[in-house]
């Protein structure tokens, strides 16, 4: 495809959700045939931690074509149109040059393990929770995943296979032992795995969702990348990272009745606290479970709103190539009790990155805007 001069600000993707007790019959219909996107889009920003019963997600990503956003909460709403949406740029509203609903999305998903002596006492724990996403999330022939391990640094077991059964048995046998590595991980498989996964078949081969599922203390003391660096490839890479800590140190030593962990008083240690910072990041959310079995619906709300999101791309007004973060907050303000969560900005320079990927609607160098969107 034609290289474009022209900057697109970002490709936003939303899924929203509405509460059990909400009003469906205040959607309005599908939305109508999406118009032709733009050249290049930046990187996702990322909105929402609202507490009333909805939760709708999207991102932003750079590229003609769109990605997606998840959802969270009671159910999703899938049938807003483009003129519920707001985008602010720094706080400027945007205008919306692109808009679509993409739902059933095959899914490219890496599974980061972390074996470090760190989580020595709960690797169980972080295999039983790794074989449950896959067997609940991972359709046969349709979605793929790799399995990686990270101490002191990073191990791909598992190249992307559908087959959950091979997954299951390279989780399995995983072994705990050296420091941890977590950033170089997450930047080592964005650019080698996710920045161009195996391709479905079909009328829309580029077109995949790309996720991360990162087990770990997020207790990091090896890595010679910087978490901003692992965040910004992940943006660039269209990535949403979710995050499942493996810490118990939070859990209230007076609770013991395991019928009552959702009562158990916690607080966030700075690991936990950093994990929480990588999923909010890059549009997706951070688990804190005591019992796998905490994390059973989870998964199924997390597959749900993987394949419901709507995209959004605009052109912000007097953008200028000049490295600075730009934060962006998307609103639906005519429907109250809604959320919206995405990725929270991205950067204003130039894609000159290898690794990004640049095929048409693969989510190309999402996180930051390019001049030349195309290779």
């Amino acid at each position: 495809m034609k290289r474009r001069n022209t900057l697109i600000a970002a490709v936003l993707a939303a899924a929203v959700l509405l509460a059990a007790s909400a009003i469906r019959a205040q959607q309005p219909p599908p939305s109508s045939k999406p118009q032709q996107a733009p050249p290049a889009a930046p990187p996702p920003g990322q909105q929402g931690n609202p507490q009333s019963g909805q939760t709708f997600v999207r991102e932003v990503n750079l590229v003609d074509e769109v990605d997606f956003s998840h959802k969270r909460l009671a159910a999703l709403v899938p049938d807003l149109q483009e003129g519920d949406f707001k985008v602010f740029d720094e706080g400027k509203a945007q205008e919306i040059r692109y808009f679509s609903k993409q739902t059933d999305l095959p899914l490219r998903i890496g599974m980061l393990l972390d074996t470090s002596n760190s989580i020595r006492d709960r690797i169980k724990f972080e295999q039983e929770a790794s074989v449950s996403f896959l067997f609940s999330v991972l359709r046969h022939n349709k979605d793929q995943a790799f399995v990686m391990t990270f101490d002191d640094e990073p191990q791909i077991l598992q190249p992307f296979t559908s087959d959950t059964g091979a997954l299951r048995d390279q989780v399995m046998g995983t072994r705990a032992g050296g420091g941890t590595a977590i950033y170089d991980a997450i930047y080592h498989a964005c650019s080698t795995q996710l920045n161009h996964p195996p391709r479905p078949e079909g009328d829309q081969p580029d077109v995949v969702r790309r996720v991360m599922i990162l087990i770990s203390d997020g207790e990091d003391n090896l890595s010679t990348h910087t978490r901003a660096e692992a965040i910004e490839l992940a943006q660039r890479t269209s990535v949403v990272i979710y995050t499942i800590s493996t810490s118990t140190q939070w859990v209230s030593l007076e609770e013991t009745d395991p019928n009552k962990t959702s009562d158990r008083k916690y607080h966030l240690t700075e690991g936990d606290k950093i994990l929480q910072d990588l999923a909010e990041e890059t549009g997706g959310r951070a688990f804190f479970p005591y019992h796998v079995d905490d994390l059973d619906q989870s998964f199924q709300d997390i597959g749900d709103e993987l394949r419901n999101q709507y995209s959004i791309a605009y052109q912000p007004a007097n953008y200028v190539l000049d490295g600075r973060y730009h934060k962006i907050r998307v609103e639906v303000p005519d429907h109250k009790g809604y959320q919206v969560r995405a990725r929270r900005g991205y950067y204003a320079r130039a894609n000159r990155d290898v690794h990004a990927p640049s095929e048409p609607g693969s989510g190309a160098p999402q996180g930051t805007p390019q001049a030349n969107s195309r290779p």
